[in-house]
């Protein structure tokens, strides 16, 4: 069994870290909220520092600050705004046809959902700074772990025997934040390691950040773990080939190339790792799915825990916030009775993909009993399905530590995700084998318990979107995969509240990609808006 990557044992030692970075993280326009100063040398006289930094990096997919869930570790951005799985399930799923969100007074959530938002939304900047967070902190790991630091410091042996390694899994979650920036925004703040501190970065456009993330994440292979050979919750080959697989997938919207041989190849990597999927679809996302049979499918999770990493992420607001108005079914998931009072509900449209042969499918957890299906008043929230997928229950019977952090870890890459991703790239002329395609969708379903398995001749690109929204629903693809089937924007797909109308309306080509937000441009003048804001 795979030791759990204890992030929050570094809090300690992240406050210490964050508090270093004021400087360090001047080469990427990004503020943090603290303004002591601590040596380096000084926080790396004690050799543990090393790998409890490098967890600062994780630390920071999960954690806002070090003063609780509440804090903020970057200054004009409170919590609810930039903890990065939230605010990119905000951007990849509340954004699309699957996820309604009832108080419209948070901030920013209104205009994600009706597809209003403008450079000025609070969500936006959150997602944008975070992911610059995380690349500033690889940036500033890297640049005091080159052999001339360690030689200076006079670091041991067994020390030095993992730095090639801690280097590797920082240049990773940096190309992994790239990767986001790319995806979400088109461009970044771009710098490495070997950018001057506190010069003024360049702005790097989606040929650029591909060309970057592709080559560093080639680059660090011989270097990182195999798959699923490092810690639970720490990167390893398999992330690596998941972000290559996922930019080969999507690499006609990036850079107007057909990469689909690339991402089978990356794909059938990852199948050959050892995965494979958890014995229960609802495994993957329950308070223990760091032990149970999800183990074996999640190839990377943003940790959350209810006592130590108290934070208000994905899991959190997803659990809370299904809990009915009317159906009261808190202490049923592990929280609260009451929840969240019917924070979150799904639209028509993604309620439609679970028909009569989807009754006793183990992927739909829809409770529709005494509610209509269309959400004409986004403020009822007794109007409009609920969906019970995320749970703050083990599989064991028992539940988290807390009743409103829970400790179900966030899955943000899993096999089942590449089974999708291989028949997707085969039927888009990316090669591989139909039996294998449709082999992998029919495992889908025969582990979810749904006996209606398809042909050769039913594999169809219109049925994979479909089946991805099936299965992957609520984990932050939503969006990029309506945008590679050229359904996001225009007027051939519309969803309830799509361009703020209660039925859906066209909306115009540029929301393909977010608005840079006003303040990062004002911070530097190298960063241009995107065509359309």
């Amino acid at each position: 069994m795979k030791t759990r990557f204890k992030i929050y044992k570094t809090i300690g030692v992240l406050s210490l870290f964050l508090a270093t970075i004021t400087s360090c993280t001047d080469d990427l326009n990004i503020i943090p909220n603290d303004d002591q100063t601590i040596l380096s040398d000084e926080l790396f006289k004690d050799e543990a520092a090393y790998k409890q930094v490098l967890a600062g990096i994780y630390a920071n997919l999960a954690l806002t600050g070090t003063d609780g869930a509440g804090s903020s570790n970057l200054k004009n951005i409170d919590a609810g705004t930039s903890q990065f799985g939230r605010v990119l399930l905000y951007v990849q799923t509340l954004s699309a046809d699957q996820m309604i969100w009832s108080y419209e007074n948070d901030p920013g959530t209104r205009e994600i959902q009706r597809n209003l938002w403008t450079a000025q939304n609070p969500l936006l900047l959150g997602m944008f700074s975070r992911a610059h967070l995380s690349i500033a902190l690889a940036n500033n790991f890297l640049r005091e772990t080159t052999d001339a630091k360690l030689d200076e410091r006079n670091v041991s042996t067994s020390v030095r025997s993992n730095i090639a390694a801690y280097r590797a899994e920082a240049r990773l979650m940096r190309a992994m934040a790239y990767y986001y920036m790319m995806d979400i925004f088109g461009k970044a703040n771009f710098a490495t390691e070997d950018d001057a501190i506190n010069s003024q970065p360049a702005a790097a456009d989606r040929d650029e950040l591909f060309a970057f993330i592709e080559s560093e994440l080639k680059a660090i292979d011989t270097d990182l773990m195999a798959p699923r050979q490092n810690e639970y919750g720490r990167a390893d080959k398999g992330v690596a080939y998941m972000i290559l697989a996922k930019i080969y997938l999507n690499a006609e919207v990036y850079i107007g190339e057909n990469r689909y041989s690339d991402c089978i190849t990356y794909c059938e990597k990852i199948i050959d790792g050892g995965y494979s999927l958890a014995t229960n679809y609802l495994h993957n996302f329950m308070a223990d799915n760091n032990t149970n049979s999800a183990t074996n499918e999640i190839i990377f999770p943003i940790i959350s825990d209810g006592v130590s990493t108290q934070n208000y992420g994905p899991t959190t607001v997803m659990i809370n916030g299904s809990v009915g108005s009317l159906e009261v079914n808190g202490e049923e998931v592990g929280v609260g009775a009451a929840g969240w009072g019917g924070a979150l509900r799904v639209r028509k449209q993604f309620a439609d993909l679970f028909g009569s042969s989807f009754a006793n499918d183990d992927r739909n957890t829809i409770i529709s009993e005494n509610r209509p299906i269309d959400i004409i008043d986004i403020s009822d929230k007794d109007t409009g399905y609920i969906i019970q997928k995320y749970s703050n229950a083990t599989s064991t019977g028992s539940f988290g530590a807390d009743k409103t952090f829970v400790d179900t870890d966030f899955p943000l890459f899993r096999l089942a995700d590449v089974y999708l991703m291989y028949a997707e790239a085969h039927l888009r002329g990316g090669g591989g084998n139909l039996t294998t395609a449709v082999g992998y969708i029919n495992a889908l379903r025969t582990r979810a318990n749904n006996s209606n398995t398809i042909t050769s001749g039913e594999l169809t690109l219109d049925f994979i979107l479909d089946e991805r929204a099936r299965e992957l629903h609520w984990e932050a693809h939503r969006r990029q995969d309506l945008i590679r089937f050229e359904r996001f924007t225009g007027g051939n797909y519309n969803w309830a509240w799509k361009g703020n109308g209660s039925n859906g309306i066209s909306i115009p080509s540029y929301f393909n990609i977010y608005p840079i937000p006003t303040a990062s441009i004002g911070a530097n003048p190298n960063l241009t808006q995107n065509p359309g804001y």
